[in-house]
């Protein structure tokens, strides 16, 4: 049997866009004279589709793809990932369910058991879990059919999910098939692999997953689908961030690649991190139908990895920068962000601020009598770049980006409706220590950001000779307190214990605390952690952070 992975980009709810897709596939997978190909979990309407899951008319919309792509597989059968209408009275109104099509009609399916409800997931709110814990026959073979999760015993800490693979197991199957939608961070592949892994050798059985591919807004897929012999040795893997079909053979127990696979070593997680990010603004500026962007360039580390990868993203024909100096912006910065349209050829505007700033500041001078200047004067040059650059976004249409770091939103070091502002935030998940990273990977063939840029010392330059380490600790020390309360979701008290000084970790608590409300209002973040503020981050508004 010849089995090709179709591991595709889908745009949830563009169903004429993904039947074409699906069908293309099946197209080239039959003229290479596969039997049998496998697409991904819920490859029939897009994931995470969330709410639209409870409107009649998409799940109407998917029930019409089911049944033309059916149309089909007259002479080749494919398994696909769709929701399933639950006519049993009982429970959700949906399954998550893999679809099994031969001969031009449904023949099984298997429905998903292990629903995740964590991070970013929440599939309970929409799914009914299924007790149905049986291999199903696909001609003379005997098949595991599993949805991503149901492979899943353990939740990343190593806690028990469940063992459906266990019950499986029992049936002596021939062949297991798992169809995932998999989001991506930076740690997961490794994890992933262990757990199809572990699967394999439980069963004896070779294994084919087959994972999506894309962005949508605050997820992003990896891909990188693998077939697994029965020891558990990758014997294909598709490409990562990339949309690719490959074929493997199964006969006899043995599964094989059909072409010569190439040696993967694992890419460095800086390397994953600007891919990741690269395919999350190329989606959602060609899923969202917008093609050009804009935001400010300062001089400063952060604007300058936006501005790079936006222009690798989109095209630095797609790209305005705009240069907003203040009365306190340093020649060598302006310099410095000119040095970079330079480099790369984006357009740009000079727009400078002193005048707006002072106008500002002087209408509210009879309000501020007998007030020092503070923060808010800070703020109001901050909220004035905020103004000009959505007067720009709203004249041209151009959508803003948001430069705000992971360090900086944590501790609530931005201003809201002034660098803050944006619709989508690029480097939200990625902490300053790691902002570094990225500036030198993006200069790894020839500078594209200038080096001043990367050496100098980080400043917001919103009163004299200011550095962001008057306001905060350093960011070698910072990040990794904040990896251990955010990303490993450890308690104060906890990260004491690792050698960090107390005053520090309780200070830094209580920034990240009092910084949540701010956040709730931040653009959606590109997700390239095991752990990003947003939707896989629930906090409540106003609390008292436990120590």
């Amino acid at each position: 049997m010849k089995i090709a992975l179709a591991q595709l980009n889908y745009h949830i709810g563009n169903f004429e866009k993904n039947n074409e897709k699906i069908i293309d596939a099946l197209q080239q997978a039959k003229s290479q004279g596969a039997h049998l190909v496998v697409f991904a979990e819920l490859a029939i309407g897009g994931y995470p589709a969330k709410d639209l899951l409870r409107n009649a008319v998409f799940i109407e919309e998917c029930k019409r793809s089911i049944d033309l792509i059916a149309t089909h597989c007259q002479d080749i059968d494919c398994i696909i990932g769709a929701p399933l209408k639950n006519t049993s009275g009982e429970g959700k109104n949906l399954f998550n369910a893999a679809v099994y099509i031969s001969k031009g009609k449904v023949v099984n399916f298997h429905k998903k058991s292990l629903l995740p409800n964590y991070d970013v997931f929440d599939e309970y709110r929409f799914f009914e879990p299924s007790d149905n814990l049986r291999c199903i026959q696909m001609g003379d073979l005997k098949v595991a059919l599993t949805v991503c999760e149901d492979l899943w015993d353990d939740d990343g800490d190593n806690s028990y999910i469940g063992d459906l693979m266990g019950e499986l197991a029992q049936e002596h199957p021939d062949l297991i098939i798992n169809i995932a939608a998999s989001p991506f961070s930076y740690t997961h592949f490794t994890r992933r692999l262990n757990v199809l892994q572990r699967n394999v050798l439980k069963a004896h059985a070779p294994l084919i997953y087959v994972n999506q591919i894309g962005a949508h807004a605050d997820i992003i897929f990896d891909g990188r689908s693998v077939a697994l012999d029965q020891y558990g040795e990758i014997v294909a893997e598709l490409k990562k961030f990339e949309e690719d079909i490959q074929y493997v053979t199964f006969d006899k127990g043995n599964l094989q690649a059909t072409e010569q696979q190439e040696e993967k070593p694992e890419a460095a997680e800086i390397a994953l991190i600007h891919e990741a990010l690269i395919l999350g603004l190329r989606d959602y500026f060609s899923k969202s139908g917008f093609q050009k962007a804009v935001l400010g360039l300062s001089g400063g580390i952060d604007s300058a990895v936006v501005a790079a990868l936006a222009i690798e993203a989109l095209g630095a024909e797609n790209v305005l920068t705009v240069l907003m100096p203040s009365v306190y912006s340093s020649g060598h910065s302006l310099k410095d962000a000119l040095d970079l349209v330079q480099n790369t050829g984006c357009d740009h505007l000079i727009l400078p601020i002193k005048d707006i700033a002072s106008a500002f500041e002087s209408t509210l001078s009879d309000a501020f009598t007998g007030l020092q200047p503070n923060t808010t004067e800070e703020n109001i040059q901050a909220r004035t770049r905020g103004t000009l650059l959505m007067a720009l976004s709203n004249k041209f249409g151009h959508i803003l980006l948001n430069t705000s770091n992971k360090s900086e939103s944590a501790v609530g070091y931005g201003t809201l409706y002034g660098d803050m502002a944006g619709s989508l935030a690029v480097i939200g998940d990625v902490y300053k220590t790691q902002i570094y990273e990225l500036a030198d990977y993006i200069n790894r063939n020839k500078e594209i950001i200038p080096v001043n840029t990367i050496v100098k010392p980080p400043s917001a330059e919103l009163r004299p000779d200011q550095k962001d380490s008057d306001s905060l600790p350093p960011y070698d020390l910072l990040d990794a307190i904040l990896f251990q309360l955010v990303e490993l979701e450890k308690s104060g008290s906890e990260v004491i214990k690792l050698g960090f000084e107390e005053a520090l970790v309780q200070r830094i608590v209580q920034l990240l605390g009092n910084a949540e409300f701010k956040r709730f209002q931040s653009p959606p973040i590109l997700r390239v952690s095991p752990k990003a503020f947003g939707i896989g981050r629930s906090m409540p508004l106003v609390a008292k952070y436990p120590f």
